[in-house]
């Protein structure tokens, strides 16, 4: 495990200073209920796991994904370790996946320390003032699963607040409510470079995307 850090430290102090391109979300009021609802979420704390009906699906999408990410993360445990909480925290706030990694590529590029002119912090660059609402001073959001449990979570309010509409969350998101070129930005990369869909051998009836459990 130390040859393994020394290893990473290099290019962990590179992506240190990567430039984050991020707009800035708002700070906005919530209700009673809608915090202690996310501030539940924040605190459901378990080991990341890939969540699929069907292991074999879940090992052909981490294998997949794997090669795509490669050129940006070339380590494959780290690569590895980040698809699976990537996957596990956008499935249980009811989130794609795809979706997900395509944010994270804009917002970020996959780095995990990256910090934008605005103050977003980390790979979905989350907001500073988030955890003073619904986490604790004590959370860290250079933490891969932390941020990505907060990031998941207010993207899905986001998205209960404007009923499904993607576009107008992701402008919420980005604190650019009204503005195409995020949005249009987000879905594109999406689309383009992380749609999957199981293998027609794996998928099962009925099947589509990973259900939350």
């Amino acid at each position: 495990m130390k040859t393994r850090l020394l290893f990473l430290l290099p290019f962990c102090l590179v992506l240190a200073h990567a430039p984050a391109w991020a707009g800035a979300q708002k700070e906005e009021a919530l209700s009673a209920n809608v915090a202690s609802a996310m501030s539940r979420s924040i605190s459901d704390v378990n080991a990341p796991r890939l969540v699929f009906d069907d292991p074999r699906q879940g090992q052909a999408w981490l294998a997949e994904m794997s090669t795509r990410l490669q050129k940006k993360i070339p380590d494959a445990w780290m690569r590895e370790r980040l698809l699976t909480a990537i996957q596990y925290e956008s499935t249980r706030a009811g989130l794609d996946p795809q979706l997900v990694l395509g944010l994270i590529q804009v917002e970020s590029g996959f780095n995990k320390y990256a910090i934008s002119g605005a103050g977003a912090r980390g790979l979905m660059q989350v907001m500073p003032f988030w955890p003073r609402h619904i986490g604790t001073p004590q959370h860290n959001l250079f933490d891969l699963s932390t941020n990505l449990r907060y990031g998941c979570t207010i993207l899905r309010h986001y998205l209960d607040i404007e009923r499904g509409d993607l576009y107008r969350a992701l402008g919420r998101y980005n604190g650019s409510l009204g503005k195409p070129d995020y949005p249009d930005l987000v879905v594109g990369v999406w689309k383009r470079r992380w749609a999957w869909t199981a293998p027609p051998s794996l998928k099962m009836a009925g099947d589509s995307l990973p259900r939350p459990r």
